[in-house]
């Protein structure tokens, strides 16, 4: 059986990864979305194991020690990470993975693993970036600017990437994320 692919999706806050994953997700059959490891407090409605693993910060630490990320980035405070496990599972058993991260987690990776697949997401605009974030009322003023400040500097990073999607339409976008899956699974000869 041949090993599936891993797709690293990232790119700034508000950029609108999390819908695109899940509109990709919908679509295309025998994908698999990796659920990352945080330090942070659970959100309400969120599930262990489904939307995170929720680690106290010495248990985190002591994984990290122990070689059990694929990649962890401490973010606006919270330490969060992949459990290359998990990851390498999938993979093994055929199964495409993504991983929805921060660019700077998505460089770990393609360091680790040179065969993954590093695709951009970038919002129009700036103005646009800042809109979409101000519209979801979660963040003050102040997390606003660090997060659009972020953006500033992930976006300086997104020539080392293999494929920019901008999420300007999300059907359009969408579809070019199954392109992108579709290509990669025949040039596999896996369809």
């Amino acid at each position: 059986m041949p090993k599936g692919s891993l797709i690293v999706i990232s790119g700034p806050s508000g950029a609108g990864k999390g819908t695109l994953v899940d509109r990709l997700v919908a679509r295309v059959p025998r994908l698999w979305v990796s659920v990352s490891a945080t330090t942070r407090k659970p959100r309400p409605g969120e599930m262990e194991g489904e939307d995170y693993f929720f680690l106290s910060a010495e248990e985190f630490e002591r994984r990290v020690g122990e070689g059990d990320f694929l990649e962890w980035a401490v973010v606006h405070g919270n330490s969060y990470g992949t459990l290359a496990s998990t990851v390498r599972d999938r993979l093994e058993a055929g199964v495409d993975v993504i991983l929805e991260i921060d660019p700077q987690g998505a460089i770990q990776v393609k360091n680790l693993m040179p065969e993954a697949v590093l695709v951009f997401i970038v919002a129009p605009s700036m103005e646009e970036l800042e809109r979409r974030i101000r519209s979801r009322g979660a963040e003050t003023d102040e997390q606003i600017k660090t997060r659009l400040a972020t953006a500033v500097r992930e976006l300086q990073l997104v020539e080392t990437y293999d494929h920019v999607v901008e999420n300007d339409d999300v059907a359009r976008a969408t579809d070019e994320l199954v392109g992108i899956i579709e290509s990669l699974r025949n040039s596999e000869g896996r369809s």
